[in-house]
């Protein structure tokens, strides 16, 4: 575990990333979670893929989220669906969009550890990484309804 606050937030914002691609990963090649775990501790945290140096990810966060997101699907998936406007479905959202979405409400739900404001700034910045605002607009807010009902 990093020594200093910000190189934690670093490495927890690393992780975050990391946590949502591989539940993409795993949503779309149905890897199991053993493997898909071993994969990301051997093969991406940290590490330089095709030029680009990975982010040294808190390890233990990564495993959280991801184990934590795979256990509590269901709990997490009928939550989502209740806050998502009439008409919308888990299948008509974005893949990476789902995952997104499926590890913030994650942290909401089993982290009281991370603050409620951080939880959902750091999933409106991974959602920057893959989308424009109006979709990290869109993170905000169901987080943040979420958020109302699972933190009151």
């Amino acid at each position: 575990m990093p020594k200093n606050s910000q190189a934690r937030s670093r490495a927890r914002s690393a992780a975050r990333l990391a946590a949502v691609q591989a539940l993409y990963q795993r949503h779309m090649e149905k890897t199991a979670l053993a493997r898909l775990l071993d994969e990301f501790h051997q093969h991406r945290l940290g590490k330089e893929i095709e030029d680009d140096q990975y982010e040294d990810a808190e390890v233990e966060f990564f495993d959280d989220v991801v184990s934590g997101v795979v256990a509590r699907q269901v709990e997490i998936d009928n939550l989502l669906i209740s806050k998502l406007a009439e008409g919308w479905s888990l299948a008509r959202l974005d893949k990476t969009m789902l995952q997104i979405l499926r590890c913030g409400i994650f942290e909401l739900l089993a982290r009281a550890d991370v603050p409620l404001a951080s939880v959902i700034s750091e999933y409106i910045d991974v959602a920057h990484a893959f989308f424009n605002e109006r979709e990290a607009k869109f993170v905000n807010g169901v987080l943040d309804a979420v958020a109302k009902e699972v933190r009151a």
